[in-house]
């Protein structure tokens, strides 16, 4: 359960919102669409990218030296461009990163997520977002096998949504950063809850 409440919010129900409307100015056709041209994404990866993902990542344009990791990530915490690892000395524009950012969500996170749930395309926009936030900072498989999936898969959005926010620990311990980005964010980011229960909207 998380440890504060959570639900939907005005900023929240707007960023869902401002997310469709994207979409739809882009030329998405449809939930069900597969191959998006360039700058064409359904409305839950628009969502988790500027939502969740942008604000609570930051930007890096220079490569930089993760001492934890023991690696060279660039932009939104990427390691790996064209299938090499980032190396000392790369850089990339504000628009470069935000392109790698949106395709990378489609096809690395939002792609398997749709294969490995059964029904993903179908659940709640806000619950799509937020599983492909999550996704992004601990991983796929953790979020196929987690809970907030499996209540997600029972038609239990809301519930889903709260299961996410155990996600919120490193090295056992509970982080309050994590806490937050999990739950309702802070005055600046919107959480992942906020986000999952203000857009309990489907096709």
């Amino acid at each position: 359960m998380p440890v504060n409440k959570t639900f939907a919010t005005k900023r929240g129900k707007a960023a869902v919102a401002a997310a469709i409307m994207a979409a739809a100015l882009t030329g998405w056709q449809g939930f069900k669409d597969t191959n998006p041209a360039k700058h064409v994404y359904p409305p839950a990866v628009i969502l988790a990218t500027e939502a969740l993902i942008k604000p609570w990542e930051g930007n890096v344009l220079s490569a930089h030296w993760d001492p934890f990791a023991k690696i060279y990530d660039i932009c939104y915490g990427k390691t790996r461009v064209n299938g090499k690892p980032v190396t000392k000395g790369m850089k990339f524009t504000k628009e470069e990163c935000a392109d790698f950012l949106e395709a990378d969500l489609y096809n690395d996170y939002y792609v398997p997520l749709t294969k490995k749930i059964p029904g993903f395309t179908s659940f709640p926009i806000g619950n799509q977002a937020a599983m492909i936030s999550g996704a992004y900072n601990f991983g796929v498989g953790a979020m196929v096998n987690s809970t907030a999936t499996k209540l997600a898969l029972k038609g239990q959005w809301e519930a889903a949504c709260d299961a996410q926010t155990a996600f919120n620990k490193a090295g056992g311990v509970r982080v309050p950063g994590l806490v937050k980005r999990r739950e309702m964010g802070d005055d600046y980011r919107k959480g992942e809850a906020e986000i999952c229960k203000s857009g309990q909207v489907t096709k």
